[in-house]
């Protein structure tokens, strides 16, 4: 779309039309969470020039009940109050603005650009527990990267299933990307080795590592992933070079416990949310910015291939409020 892997695209740079058009879809696909706090916003202000402590509480409880967390609920209450206090804040129909304002300061979380030139082949791990549609989000992925002029691949290195091998075949064969596999029951580590080694001697330049959907209580299944990292860097130096969470946004606060164990025993480096569409909490994108300090980079807001969309914070909230 953007050329947000940092490769230059071979189409042309969207129309302002066409961005309109992203822009609409990202809208539609938070429509239950615009409902759950903007419209709400809009309601408890209704009639009210003002704003008071009451108002303050319904406010809170609107924020609460979209799930983002007790931390940042309470974090976006006090910056408000403070605002009030200062009498920056006075007149209750810019508490919207400042809500705005103050949601896109906290999503907002600096990261370096991905050095897909001078690291070639760029070697991505995809990790989540099973549901959250981590196979579903590399096909998209690859959609991406091939958009943008790249030449990846599929390692599938969840080999405890056999329909997860067979879901990244079918994927690859829909976006025209080949699949290293082995047989169902095979180690994981030995795929990844594999896989590495494909793309070494056929010079692909990104490598996406689907791997089994792990209960993150599950010690022995951290290490196994752990596994996977090491071998992944003994057959090329600094692999894996990124390490993305995939999340369901409709676990709402469960998402961030997930991610807590991944991020202790993995060291993820971004975090993908899909489902948005599916859930009035997406609010959670906020929670799991502050309280774990990882980049969001992708949202999935649909089925389509174009519904897996590069997080921009400013986009985000503004589809939510607009």
């Amino acid at each position: 779309m953007f050329g947000w892997f940092g490769k230059k695209q071979q189409k042309s740079v969207p129309r302002e039309e066409d961005r309109k058009g992203f822009f609409e879809r990202l809208k539609q696909g938070l429509s239950r969470t615009r409902e759950a706090i903007s419209q709400n916003l809009d309601r408890i202000v209704m009639g009210k020039k003002e704003i008071t402590p009451e108002l303050l509480d319904e406010l809170e409880e609107v924020l609460f009940t979209a799930d983002l967390g007790v931390s940042t609920t309470m974090e976006l209450i006090q910056d408000v109050k403070e605002r009030v206090k200062r009498k920056e804040l006075n007149d209750s129909s810019k508490l919207k603005e400042a809500l705005k304002d103050l949601m896109k300061n906290i999503l907002t979380i600096e990261r370096q650009p991905l050095e897909l030139d001078s690291k070639r082949p760029f070697v991505i791990i995809i990790i989540g527990v099973n549901g959250v549609g981590k196979t579903t989000t590399i096909g998209k992925l690859g959609h991406h990267l091939k958009s943008e002029g790249l030449n990846p691949l599929f390692v599938a290195a969840d080999t405890f299933r056999a329909a997860a091998i067979e879901q990244l075949e079918i994927w690859g064969e829909r976006v025209g990307i080949p699949v290293i596999k082995q047989k169902p029951g095979a180690d994981p580590s030995a795929v990844v080795y594999d896989g590495l080694e494909a793309a070494v001697n056929r010079g692909f330049d990104v490598v996406l590592i689907d791997t089994a959907g792990r209960l993150h209580t599950k010690h022995n299944l951290m290490d196994e992933l752990m596994k996977i990292q090491r071998v992944a860097s003994k057959r090329l130096e600094g692999a894996p070079h990124e390490v993305w969470l995939v999340l369901d946004a409709t676990t709402g606060q469960n998402a961030i416990s997930q991610a807590k164990s991944f991020k202790e025993a993995m060291g993820v480096t971004g975090i993908i949310l899909t489902k948005l569409d599916g859930t009035a909490k997406g609010g959670v994108v906020l929670a799991i910015a502050k309280e774990l300090q990882i980049p969001i980079l992708w949202i999935g807001v649909g089925e389509k291939l174009e519904d897996l969309r590069p997080f921009d914070p400013e986009e985000f909230v503004e589809a939510i409020f607009d």
